[in-house]
């Protein structure tokens, strides 16, 4: 379970910070159903179904689909809320509350993933 779930925080890592680093991937995820958010929510996808397929096989797939839908709409809330308030990193001291709570939510997914995982040994 350890293991598992250290996959997952490191793959958030990867996806996160290091996949985003391209402006067309995270300018315009306050735009719902804009194409870089789409390519984002689905690089935590497909990391979230390698992490998990050693661990539950093909159940995988189904687990990395629920990230990419979770993680699509917490990013497009947190843009959302970040573009109606202008918040932003110099200007702001909530740009840092939202996005530690946009971080909060994403790995409480990644606890309530395994915990699907592990409790019912799907």
């Amino acid at each position: 379970m350890f293991e598992a779930l250290l996959g997952l925080f490191i793959k958030h890592f990867i996806c996160d910070f290091p996949l985003q680093m391209f402006p067309w991937l995270y300018k315009n995820k306050g735009t719902y159903l804009h194409p870089g958010g789409i390519v984002h929510a689905g690089l935590h996808g497909i990391g979230t179904t390698l992490v998990l397929f050693p661990f539950i096989g093909s159940n995988a797939i189904m687990l990395g689909f629920i990230d990419l839908l979770v993680h699509y709409h917490i990013d497009w809330a947190k843009m959302k809320l970040s573009n109606e308030f202008d918040l932003n990193p110099n200007n702001s001291e909530w740009f840092w509350v939202l996005l530690g709570f946009d971080q909060l939510l994403h790995h409480l997914t990644y606890f309530a993933i395994i915990y699907y995982v592990f409790k019912y040994n799907i």
